[in-house]
């Protein structure tokens, strides 16, 4: 399927588990999950968690689709925002770094 692009499209790659990517045990290994921000979705999301894994908010693991991670200059990974960030932080960390 190429949905009506012109560009190249790539296939769907794990963010966890035995079949993850290096960059995203690289990424989890230098900035873990530290908590939802406040969000109308918060409390939704850390139920429907906590009924499949009673540990899941210690693991480092992606919890859901568009987690962020920033990466400075360098090389090095500042911030991790789950995808209830506001983005207006997003953008404050990111014009931080330029």
């Amino acid at each position: 399927m190429h949905f009506n692009t012109t560009f190249p499209q790539m296939k769907k790659a794990d963010v966890n588990g035995e079949n993850e990517l290096p960059l995203y045990t690289w990424l989890k290994s230098q900035k873990g999950f530290e908590g939802f921000d406040e969000h109308e979705y918060k409390a939704l999301l850390e139920d429907m968690f906590t009924k499949a894994d009673p540990d899941w908010a210690k693991k480092p693991d992606i919890k859901w689709n568009f987690t962020k991670f920033i990466i400075d200059r360098e090389g090095n990974v500042v911030a991790r925002f789950e995808p209830t960030a506001d983005m207006a932080k997003v953008e404050e960390c990111v014009k931080a770094l330029l």
